[in-house]
């Protein structure tokens, strides 16, 4: 009983430290850069997480009840879509910032000129008189995330399955590695898929808080140095596309995934 409970606390802190690797870090800040709300964030990570525990749930799974050996080939192609999403997400986060600067230039430096008619019995004169523009960080029409959302029609539910296929996509490059390592220390089948449940449970709490202190970070520099804000998230795409870039050259180049004899490490 003591091994079991053992193999179950280690899990949980195993999955908590997991949630900190720095491709789902930088993928997730990505996200959350653009939904700078600290309860909005909690469930992206919730989302994240679970995206995640189903894919090392049901690979790992197989793994240990059917043996399955995963070939190197696979496992880098695997990894490679990591890369892919990280390319994506970072090109996405760059887009909008891109498309924002222009309506955040104007807010700043052009003052709105208008009037308030008065009525003063039969005369109504007009006092013309300026306001400090309103400063938005971007135009809803030309963000790309925007228009993806008004095209699926659901905004909420866009909101969720994103973390959602990201969680799934990063399962499948990390479920291997889990499953390998249960294999290798864990005997009993059925504590092994314990494990991967407390080690999944683990992996959500951890993504919920780094979501919620990348959010409070967001929002924090955000309502004190807007414009430093704005370069804030463009920096999180810059990162996020610039990882995604080394580790597709590191898969594809030094690992060989297209070549005679690809070498690849669950790790």
């Amino acid at each position: 009983m003591i091994g079991f409970v053992s193999i179950i606390a280690i899990g949980f802190f195993l999955g908590m430290r997991h949630a900190t690797d720095p491709d789902h870090v930088i993928a997730v800040s990505t996200i959350v850069s653009q939904q700078p709300n600290a309860k909005r964030a909690a469930l992206i990570g919730v989302f994240w997480g679970v995206g995640h525990t189903l894919t090392i749930f049901a690979v790992g799974t197989a793994i240990i009840l059917f043996n399955l050996v995963i070939p190197a080939r696979l496992g880098l192609t695997m990894e490679l879509s990591v890369g892919l999403m990280l390319i994506l997400l970072g090109g996405w986060n760059l887009v909008s910032f891109v498309n924002s600067a222009p309506a955040a230039r104007i807010s700043e430096n052009q003052p709105i000129f208008h009037s308030h008619p008065r009525s003063h019995g039969s005369y109504v004169p007009s006092h013309p008189h300026r306001h400090a523009p309103e400063v938005h960080p971007h135009s809803p029409e030309e963000n790309p995330l925007a228009r993806l959302d008004r095209g699926l029609g659901n905004r909420a539910l866009y909101q969720a399955l994103r973390p959602l296929i990201v969680g799934i996509i990063h399962g499948l490059a990390g479920s291997a590695a889990v499953a390998l390592l249960i294999l290798a220390s864990i005997r009993n089948s059925n504590w092994a898929i314990a494990y991967l449940v407390v080690f999944g449970l683990g992996t959500i709490a951890g993504m919920m808080l780094i979501t919620m202190s990348i959010a409070s970070a967001f929002h924090f520099v955000g309502n004190r140095f807007q414009l430093f804000g704005r370069r804030l998230a463009m920096v999180s795409g810059l990162v996020s596309l610039v990882f995604g870039l080394a580790l597709a050259y590191q898969i594809c180049v030094v690992q060989g995934l297209f070549g005679s004899s690809p070498h690849w490490t669950p790790h």
